[in-house]
C-alpha cells in the first residue's frame, strides 16, 4: 500500500505509532513548526538617546516613545551621551538617569544597571509583566 509505520510520539507508554506516508508526516509536521514559529514575538532592543541637558518637553516626548517601545514589549536601552565639555559635568548622567526612572517607575524594570561607558551611561528597560500589549 506504499504506506509507512511511523513513530509518533516515542516517549509515551507504550510508544505511539501510526501507519501512513513519511513524506505527509514529514510535510505536517514542517507545516506545524512554521506556524508555531509564526506566532512567537520576537522582542527587539530599541535605543533612545538623551542628552544630558535635555529640555523638558524633548524629555516628555522620549519618555513617550520609551513607554510605547515598553507597551509593544520590546527591551529599551537609555543612553544618556556626553559631548565635548559636556564631560566635565558627569555628575548630570545619574541626575537624568534617576528622574527618567523615576518617571518609568510603573512601566519599567532595570534589566542591566546605568554604568558609564565611554562618553555615555547606558541603561537596559524591559517591561513590568502584564503592561505589554500584543504587537502586530
Amino acid at each position: 500500500m506504499e504506506l509507512d509505520l511511523v513513530e509518533i510520539v516515542p516517549d509515551a507508554k507504550p510508544p505511539v505509532a501510526k501507519i501512513i506516508e513519511y513524506k505527509k508526516f514529514k510535510y505536517l509536521e514542517d507545516k506545524k513548526d512554521k506556524e508555531a514559529r509564526r506566532h512567537t514575538k520576537q522582542t527587539e532592543l530599541k535605543e533612545v538617546r538623551f542628552s544630558p541637558f535635555i529640555g523638558e518637553h524633548d524629555l516628555q516626548t522620549a519618555l513617550e516613545k520609551v513607554k510605547r517601545f515598553l507597551s509593544e514589549g520590546d527591551i529599551v536601552k537609555i543612553s544618556i551621551n556626553f559631548k565635548g565639555r559636556q564631560m566635565a559635568h558627569t555628575e548630570f548622567g545619574p541626575k537624568l538617569l534617576k528622574r527618567i526612572m523615576h518617571e518609568l517607575a510603573e512601566v519599567a524594570q532595570v534589566e542591566k544597571e546605568a554604568i558609564f561607558s565611554g562618553r555615555r551611561y547606558i541603561t537596559i528597560l524591559k517591561s513590568v509583566k502584564g503592561t505589554t500589549e500584543k504587537k502586530n
